[in-house]
């Protein structure tokens, strides 16, 4: 996997030097490089995030509504479980392939853990819940539409919570 992702790394900064040098006539920087390679990682970690999340949702309802328990709420406590444990899951792999801690600097888990589930509370639940109804009730957008073009404004907004919030490292 990691020759992989070696692969994948080398052929995105060709890529990114020459439509930097060509079109923005300016230097493709390592910094840069890496900022950008921690978003794809990011965006990859997010999208199995919505793949489980959905997952999740799916299975639990399911198993609730052929148990017959909680038929007025079955949806919402499905809903619940699947937020729980996709959080935790993007939180693992966001830590673990994404927000890499650094030799030499040290991270609180448990602190990162609460930090992800409250900017994922934010831009997840209160967010795109107050921009779905900018879009579809003042904007007059699709309610089909709506959720995409929130992604366009939670998942940078997610990234920047999540690296210089929480996943922030201290120096030992």
């Amino acid at each position: 996997m990691k020759k992989v992702w070696t692969i994948i790394d080398h052929m995105i900064n060709q890529l990114m030097t020459l439509l930097f040098t060509k079109f923005l006539h300016r230097e493709y920087t390592e910094i840069q490089h890496t900022s950008f390679m921690q978003f794809i990682k990011f965006g990859i970690v997010g999208l199995s995030n919505t793949i489980i999340s959905y997952l999740l949702y799916a299975v639990v309802l399911l198993l609730l509504q052929k148990k017959m328990l909680f038929p007025k709420i079955d949806y919402l406590l499905a809903q619940i479980v699947a937020f729980v444990l996709s959080v935790l899951w993007s939180f693992y792999w966001n830590n673990r392939m994404v927000f890499v801690v650094e030799e030499g600097r040290k991270r609180s888990l448990w602190k990162s853990l609460l930090k992800t589930y409250i900017s994922y509370s934010f831009t997840g639940l209160f967010l795109n819940s107050i921009l779905l109804i900018l879009w579809v009730n003042i904007l007059g957008i699709s309610e089909f539409i709506a959720p995409i073009i929130n992604l366009i404004v939670s998942v940078p907004l997610n990234f920047i919570i999540n690296k210089f919030w929480a996943f922030k490292t201290n120096n030992s």
